[in-house]
């Protein structure tokens, strides 16, 4: 009897020992999750190179001392304004002063976010250009080696369509708000062999930007169709959505002119340029 009592507690105390020795990696196991995949801002995930802040662009940055005899124009888009800047200063440098958005605009949620402090409070615009679009439809993915960790295959879409779609009708709403004359400008073309971005997209974001401005009767430069006539000429490189200097003073010329058309006071009709002489008493 006294022998079956020790093998018991022999087996119980191994047992123990057993369940001691296992519950520490058990509970591990149990409470410790792996650690979520970090979601990095599309500012964080872009480079320098995409951003476009190198000394080059400075001047781009570089916005005029506001005339008060003058109309303000204010530009707001991504690395694409950037570069068309200082050429659309040039062109309307005897219309207004053309100032731009302190920053690469990036995509529209940023640009909603930030509308009120680019917009400021003591600055009355006559005339805002504004764009947003090649951010909106990027791909990236923080594990991507790419420029930007752009990823059209395993990347996330920074805005879907309906996203941008509620995005822009928020900013119309706003900038409406200014009472500046708009002009909304077409997303220009991603070529073929862009490592973030597909063909076509452009296409589509711009449809949805057109009925949103046409539903607000906001004006439409078609920057993207003025880009095509050019194209490759004018692009910096294959399967890039940037421009070479040229390009960009191509773009230039059609913002130019776009702006200045609204720039210009609306034309007198003829009922309000001359009135009906008074009939004369017989």
């Amino acid at each position: 009897m006294g022998t079956q009592v020790n093998q018991l507690i022999r087996i119980v105390l191994m047992g123990t020992v057993l369940l001691l020795i296992t519950l520490p990696s058990t509970l591990s196991a149990q409470t410790v999750a792996p650690a979520p995949a970090k979601i990095l801002p599309q500012e964080d995930l872009a480079d320098q190179a995409e951003l476009y802040t190198g000394k080059e662009f400075k001047r781009a940055f570089a916005n005029p001392k506001d005339d008060p005899n003058r109309p303000n124009v204010l530009l707001i888009g991504d690395s694409i304004s950037i570069g068309y800047t200082i050429e659309v200063r040039k062109l309307l440098n005897d219309k207004a002063d053309i100032f731009r958005v302190p920053t690469n605009g990036q995509y529209a949620a940023f640009g909603l976010e930030n509308l009120d402090k680019w917009l400021g409070k003591k600055t009355k615009w006559d005339v805002i250009h504004f764009n947003w679009g090649l951010w909106d439809l990027c791909y990236r993915n923080p594990k991507s080696k790419t420029q930007g960790h752009r990823d059209k295959l395993n990347g996330t879409l920074t805005a879907t369509p309906q996203q941008y779609r509620e995005t822009m009708e928020q900013i119309v709403k706003r900038l409406k708000q200014t009472d500046a004359k708009l002009i909304w400008c077409a997303t220009t073309p991603v070529p073929e062999h862009e490592l973030g971005r597909k063909a076509g997209d452009a296409l589509k974001y711009n449809a949805i930007a057109k009925e949103v401005m046409d539903a607000n009767g906001i004006t439409t430069n078609d920057l993207h169709a003025h880009a095509l006539l050019k194209l490759p000429k004018i692009q910096v490189k294959k399967g890039d959505v940037h421009f070479t200097k040229t390009g960009y003073a191509y773009l230039a010329a059609k913002v130019a002119a776009d702006v200045s058309k609204l720039l210009e006071p609306p034309m007198a009709s003829p009922s309000d340029s001359h009135q009906q002489a008074p009939i004369a008493k017989p």
